[in-house]
């Protein structure tokens, strides 16, 4: 069995009084595409951008088996994780380009320029608008942009925030081809997503998330067929 990319032990946040996230339990397996639903505000993006290093948590996050607790999120970067955020956090007033290369600013090596030209010919739309500022780009784009940007920083593990929000039904179609394409060259990735159909049908295994705590998980096909999920999630009534 693959070693976990994340494991993730009694992860508490809280913002003030606020207990955002009540002492969850995840794992991502290296090459494992992991869904996790649940209602807004039910302490998902929390939980993300906890992992991620960029709100103060308690308990334990470990990153290829390696703790990190107080390791900055550039450092985390460097270690192979990396966060597609919810609303896509362009460089508004950068180019397409420039926030591309953004993407691959810890790294040292010499493809940088090669990944770039990968990035154009996955999304041929960035390149057609490499020299535009990223803040004028629609929402589609923007969300390619994020995810290619991501991707520069050659991750062995992506954090995916809600990656369809706002999107048209063929943009999105297009989005999950690509974290379907990502998935099976074997990063990790740990998704949370609105879709909850769509999101399940990809995935290897999903987690509910409630009220700031996981009320269950399981394989996401037999997620996809639990009454619970069906009604609360899907829309469907059983």
């Amino acid at each position: 069995m693959n070693r976990p990319a994340l494991r993730v032990s009694g992860l508490c946040v809280s913002y003030g009084a606020i207990e955002a996230v009540k002492g969850i339990e995840l794992e991502v397996r290296a090459g494992e595409l992991v869904a996790l639903i649940g209602a807004n505000g039910a302490g998902k993006t929390s939980s993300l951008k906890a992992i991620a290093g960029l709100l103060p948590w308690s308990g334990s996050v470990e990153l290829f088996e390696q703790p990190v607790r107080g390791v900055p999120a550039h450092r985390l970067l460097e270690r192979g994780l990396a966060l597609v955020p919810e609303g896509r956090g362009m460089f508004a007033r950068m180019t397409v380009a420039e926030n591309l290369l953004m993407g691959a600013f810890t790294r040292r090596d010499a493809q940088v320029g090669d990944d770039l030209e990968h990035m154009y010919q996955r999304f041929p739309r960035l390149k057609e608008r490499s020299r535009q500022l990223a803040g004028t780009l629609s929402g589609g784009e923007q969300q390619m942009l994020a995810l290619a940007r991501a991707l520069m920083s050659r991750p062995q593990l992506l954090l995916l925030d809600e990656p369809s929000m706002g999107l048209a039904p063929l943009l999105v179609e297009r989005i999950f081809d690509v974290i379907r394409e990502v998935s099976e060259r074997g990063i990790a990735i740990l998704l949370v997503e609105q879709n909850a159909r769509l999101a399940l049908q990809i995935a290897h295994r999903g987690y509910v998330m409630e009220s700031g705590q996981v009320s269950f998980s399981g394989p996401a096909a037999q997620l996809l067929h639990d009454a619970r999920v069906r009604e609360a999630y899907l829309g469907e009534a059983v």
